[in-house]
């Protein structure tokens, strides 16, 4: 099993509710593919560093999981697919990769709270 982190922009003119069902769907498509979600990571609103699509901004969410390489295919080919998509990137993390999100999410936690 490999670790992989996908990054993907959804389109600024979805509400709350279909950002969620967009995300879930691909969350969804993951688990069918028998890989395990090591963490999620909704970024929210945020500009765009030039515009897509004649659009400045976007929806972006984070998604680390383990799984078999020939996910990312299927995972890469959904987000071709959905309109809602802008851009999306998915990355295979090497141990120093993942060791570096281990430590990044617990800041994260500790910033929260």
């Amino acid at each position: 099993m490999n670790n992989y982190e996908t990054v993907f922009i959804l389109t600024p003119v979805l509400s709350d509710a279909q950002v969620e069902e967009a995300v879930k769907k691909f969350e969804d498509l993951i688990k069918e593919k028998n890989c395990e979600i090591v963490a999620k990571e909704n970024w929210g609103l945020k500009k765009l560093a030039y515009p897509i699509q004649l659009k400045k901004n976007g929806f972006y969410t984070l998604i680390e999981f383990k799984g078999e390489g020939t996910v990312v295919a299927d995972l890469e080919l959904a987000f071709k697919r959905d309109e809602r998509v802008i851009r999306y990137l998915t990355t295979k993390l090497d141990k120093h990769a993942v060791e570096y999100a281990i430590t990044r999410r617990t800041k994260v936690k500790t910033a929260k709270a």
